[in-house]
């Protein structure tokens, strides 16, 4: 049986940020601390200057380590945008420390480590959400209305892509060992934009995954789903190649073509590429900030005591296992809770300290 719900407080909830890594320094610190609903308390780096230049400009405290920032009473929540390996023990010692939880995606390197981690915090009462900005973004409803409406007929297929120049060397992304790679970093998006749009009855039929000379990790690839009534999904991503965020959607009558579809900042006007019956139309929307979106999702569901995306992040994580399966390439495995980095390895700095 789960656990009741913790009373809802009065007031903005208090965020933590367990990292201070590119992404929250970007998007999320600004987001956090602009959000009425939300009150950004803290941010947390195992090294203090570290911590007190991400800190500054947002007049929050800097806390040296992360297991300090989770003994911390003024805390509600936290953000963990820490390496996709390391989002497991912390996302798991920051349900123990009672605290409601944002996560990086992808929400952990395998389904069984998500279905534990959601488990976990249905049992404890908390909120535990994928950091999956995209799906917040107005102009994916208006796809699905479309969608529903008839708009371009029948579903026949989609076709997804999100592909990023090479990273840097010493990028997280190229780190076996820190749970990078192409799929979880960039496939998630099609992946989950196929979910958003055509639902969750998705099975894999193929994939490939391939590994550039020199890499640990595989730098790109590409999965074909299908859908319950045999509309078929094409997936590509990768990094080591030009900027590609878009996806199509096609119809017995037409298509639906969004470019810019995953990671656009908060001026951009969005235009839907509407074709059907032999005629196109561009469809302009207005601007929408969907990094202040999902911050005020993650605050509302807070206060409603429930995670409204768990059935997602869960299916998510069953069809990038089954991608790799498909690909012939071994699954990840449950994580290693005493692995480097994590809470309960003695040599952590971070280790939680006792309440």
């Amino acid at each position: 049986m789960s656990a009741p719900r913790p009373p809802a407080r009065s007031g903005p909830v208090r965020v933590g940020v367990l990292g201070t890594a590119s992404i929250a320094r970007r998007r999320l610190l600004p987001a956090l601390a602009a959000c009425p609903e939300t009150r950004l308390v803290a941010v947390a780096s195992r090294a203090p200057a570290t911590a007190e230049e991400a800190a500054a400009p947002y007049g929050c405290r800097a806390v040296e380590g992360y297991g300090a920032l989770l003994a911390r009473d003024d805390v509600d929540a936290v953000y963990v945008p820490l390496p996709a390996a390391l989002h497991a023990p912390w996302v798991r010692a920051a349900l123990t420390a009672g605290k409601h939880v944002l996560a990086e995606k992808p929400l952990s390197t395998d389904a069984a480590t998500t279905r534990g981690l959601l488990a976990l915090a249905r049992d404890k009462g908390l909120v535990l959400s994928e950091n999956v900005m995209f799906v917040h973004h107005a102009r994916h409803a208006e796809v699905r209305r479309l969608i529903e409406d008839g708009a371009i007929g029948d579903v026949r297929a989609f076709h997804a892509a999100f592909t990023v120049p090479r990273p840097p060397d010493g990028d997280i992304r190229h780190s076996a060992g820190l749970g990078g790679g192409a799929l979880g970093d960039m496939g998630v998006y099609p992946v989950r934009a196929a979910l958003h749009l055509l639902g969750d009855g998705l099975r894999v039929a193929g994939a490939v995954l391939t590994t550039a000379p020199g890499s640990e990790v595989e730098t790109s690839g590409a999965a074909l789903l299908r859908t319950p009534d045999g509309a078929s999904v094409h997936c590509a991503f990768g990094m080591g190649q030009s900027y590609r965020s878009l996806y199509e959607v096609w119809g017995e009558r037409g298509l639906i073509r969004v470019e810019h579809a995953f990671t656009p900042p908060a001026d951009h006007v969005p235009v839907l590429r509407v074709e059907r019956d032999g005629r196109a139309e561009e469809v302009e929307l207005a601007p929408d900030d969907q990094v202040a979106n999902t911050v005020s999702a993650f605050a509302a569901a807070v206060r409603a005591g429930r995670s409204p995306d768990e059935a997602v992040t869960l299916r998510q994580a069953e069809l990038l296992d089954a991608v790799r399966r498909a690909a012939g390439r071994p699954e990840t495995g449950p994580e290693n809770p005493d692995g480097p980095g994590s809470p309960d390895n003695p040599d952590n700095p971070d280790k939680p300290r006792s309440q």
